[in-house]
């Protein structure tokens, strides 16, 4: 159920919590320190990187006449896509980049390679997700509004629907975020209609331009060879949005990755706050391809804590959060990449379920409930 008090959850003092939070504001303040033109150099590389592979998977796509050619492209192509949203779209995004002040690679310029829009993403993901992250009513991320992922969310017939929804989602992702950030978009300039209806109209234009670029010019420009392109790019969105929403879901809901009240927000301390990332995330292990492919949020807890600081930095971040973790007795949640998102899945089977279906062994996550046949004596308590 979800944590009213993280510190008394977690078995730390006030004073314990508060110099949790120096150790990692040190942290952070070392990073920061460090900051150079060896960051500056990653980004830039790594732009660099995914354009030109970008631009050789469609040369590959449209002028190879094998299947394995157009295979090998399509890959490339997703990958190159993988690449945009995650690792330098997403991170730009956070403004781990600002402080190098380039107009050109700045969380205030940039528009990723995706339907929806870097602006009303900024909101909805920065600020609603990050500041609120797993508070259960607050945080719009818990679930994205169409799915229950937490019991301390109400249990409706449209529900039962879920197993179906989270393939929808997976295979269209890039519309669920958009969507998504729209969504937030319009909650933010309420009551302002006319303001709300020049977001709308904002997110309809990127929607047009993207699905232009992708299905309409890109096709055209191979002519006689139109379809041939127009599945690649297709099958490339496709294999972009599935690994996005397997990274996303294997950092915010295995086992683990705990929910809370909006209790939590009471007076809620800097060190609290810290605190309440570290539960409330987790990671996946990764060598250093699979990390840059996940755009390093395989480190989703010290992205948790330090959601502006470069992304190529998270791996020594980690080696410190970790050994605090230990100090402090503090969860550190990891695991294989397929360890995770299992548990995933078979949290959003279980939760489509009704509540006097499920049964809470020793405790009450997840990883311990089972199903209950209908008029189980236990089903009673369970209401």
């Amino acid at each position: 159920m979800a944590i009213a008090d993280a510190a008394a959850y977690a078995h730390l003092s006030d004073a314990d919590v508060e110099a949790l939070g120096r150790e990692l504001d040190a942290v952070r303040s070392d990073i920061e320190e460090s900051l150079g033109e060896r960051d500056a150099a990653y980004i830039r590389r790594t732009i660099k990187f995914q354009r030109t592979l970008d631009v050789g998977a469609r040369l590959i796509i449209a002028y190879t006449r094998s299947r394995v050619g157009w295979l090998l492209g399509t890959a490339a192509l997703a990958f190159a896509k993988s690449v945009e949203n995650m690792e330098i779209g997403h991170n730009v995004g956070h403004g781990q980049w600002d402080w190098m002040n380039d107009p050109e690679i700045h969380s205030s310029t940039w528009e990723w390679d995706m339907v929806g829009l870097s602006s009303q993403w900024r909101y909805s993901h920065n600020y609603r997700h990050h500041v609120f992250s797993n508070i259960v009513g607050v945080d719009d991320d818990l679930g994205f509004g169409v799915m229950r992922m937490t019991r301390d969310q109400a249990w409706k017939p449209e529900h039962l629907l879920q197993p179906l929804r989270n393939l929808l989602l997976a295979s269209i992702f890039e519309w669920g975020i958009g969507l998504h950030g729209a969504h937030s978009e319009h909650d933010r300039l309420a009551p302002d209609r006319a303001a709300i209806a020049d977001a709308r109209d904002a997110f309809r234009r990127k929607v047009a331009r993207q699905s232009l670029k992708d299905y309409v010019f890109f096709p055209a420009l191979s002519r006689s060879r139109w379809r041939r392109t127009l599945a690649a790019n297709t099958a490339a969105n496709l294999l972009r949005n599935l690994w996005a929403y397997v990274v996303i879901f294997c950092g915010h809901f295995p086992d683990g990755a705990e929910k809370f009240s909006a209790d939590v927000l009471d007076r809620e301390t800097k060190g609290e706050w810290y605190l309440r990332q570290m539960l409330g995330a987790a990671n996946f292990r990764a060598g250093p391809l699979l990390a840059f492919a996940s755009g390093n949020l395989c480190y989703q807890i010290e992205h948790h804590l330090f959601p502006d600081l470069p992304s190529n930095r998270l791996p020594q971040i980690a080696e410190r959060v970790r050994a605090l973790c230990d100090k402090y007795d503090v969860p550190y949640t990891t695991g294989s990449l397929v360890r995770q998102y299992l548990q995933v899945l078979r949290t959003i089977h279980t939760l489509a379920l009704p509540d006097r279906f499920l049964r809470p062994a020793s405790g009450d996550t997840l990883a311990e409930m089972t199903l209950l046949p209908p008029n189980h004596p236990r089903e009673r308590t369970l209401r």
